[in-house]
């Protein structure tokens, strides 16, 4: 008998039995997340991938009616079918953790919503398993070939517009054109991703106005209003996040937010002929 038989078994109306659907509709979610593997730590650089751990975790810990679970492969699955039940889990990233949802589901976008705190009118970025599934939401035709794969996957958000033939509901960020797309050099947000068969919502998992997080405990007052928190260990990259460059116009980009990456992605850019847009006050002076 496995380690999550005997708690069902002790800890009725808490735990779900295992061969029970997690998620079921009517069934109360299960809570769930996990404590970094430190020997397992991940590893990263701007030319390094992020480790994915084929070792499956023996054991869970029971804390507070919460099962404990890290974020490995063995439980991308579990992740996936939270995600396709319109819940909201905590994730870790190549930069920081992030809240994590359907980005097709009002319900699920409005309640990282209420979790944060955010206003209603600041827009949520989205990620895709791959580089190759960013057409579908997003317009890239006018981008240089071969771009998109020296940027991505990594530490950078891409503000592109949504297009006609964009796949995303029209409920997401209502009113904005554009859209801001993640690949993160992480592999088990990519598999969730994948596996949703959707495209996720994105945003820091923090009270909106509080610092970012870059390991679960930095969180740990919002955990008990999401159904899964997913523990990658302590991230290296610091709490500057993503750099976000828009690159709406044909050979132009612009930064909108250094983050951690600014130096290389102005050095890709650049090498693909890019020219970064003037501010329009400095075109206001010259013109005067």
């Amino acid at each position: 008998m496995n380690l999550s038989t005997r708690l069902a078994e002790k800890l009725p109306g808490i735990l779900p039995a295992p061969s029970s659907p997690l998620l079921r509709k009517g069934v109360s979610e299960l809570r769930c997340f996990s404590i970094a593997n430190q020997s397992r730590r991940l590893r990263w650089g701007l030319q390094k991938k992020m480790v994915w751990s084929l070792e499956r975790a023996e054991t869970c810990v029971v804390s507070k009616s919460c099962l404990v679970h890290p974020a490995t492969e063995a439980y991308a699955q579990e992740a996936i079918e939270a995600i396709k039940s319109e819940k909201v889990i905590a994730v870790p990233t190549d930069t920081l953790y992030g809240f994590a949802c359907d980005a097709c589901s009002l319900e699920a976008v409005s309640r990282i919503y209420e979790i944060k705190g955010r206003k209603l009118t600041s827009p949520l970025a989205i990620c895709v398993g791959d580089v190759l599934d960013i057409k579908r939401v997003a317009t890239t035709s006018h981008l240089p070939h071969g771009l998109l794969d020296s940027l991505l996957p990594g530490p950078v958000t891409l503000v592109l517009q949504r297009g006609e033939s964009s796949i995303l509901e029209k409920s997401l960020n209502p009113g904005i054109g554009t859209i801001g797309v993640r690949v993160p050099d992480c592999e088990f947000i990519r598999e969730v991703s994948r596996g949703s068969g959707s495209v996720l919502a994105l945003t820091s998992a923090n009270l909106s106005g509080d610092r970012s997080s870059v390991c679960v405990k930095d969180f740990e007052n919002l955990w008990q209003h999401c159904a899964y928190v997913y523990d990658g260990g302590l991230l290296p990259s610091g709490r500057a996040g993503s750099t976000i460059v828009d690159l709406t116009k044909v050979g132009k980009y612009k930064i909108i937010r250094p983050g951690s990456a600014k130096q290389a992605t102005v050095a890709i850019l650049e090498k693909y002929l890019l020219e970064e847009e003037e501010e329009e006050d400095h075109k206001e002076k010259r013109a005067s």
